[in-house]
């Protein structure tokens, strides 16, 4: 399975600050199966959705 990355975020947020998380959230809202994945490489929080492409 392979994923398509729709927003990536720094991991060094705030405290208290989940703003991948809150993105996913409002692209569920829409109807997208958006989850969110740590990229260890670039340290950073990445938004992905399924991809049909493999």
């Amino acid at each position: 399975m392979s994923a398509k990355v729709l927003e990536r975020f720094p991991a060094g947020a705030p405290r208290g600050s989940w703003p991948a998380e809150e993105y996913a959230a409002r692209r569920r809202a829409e109807g997208e199966p958006a989850t969110v994945v740590m990229d260890l490489e670039s340290d950073a929080f990445l938004v992905v959705v399924p991809s049909d492409e493999d």
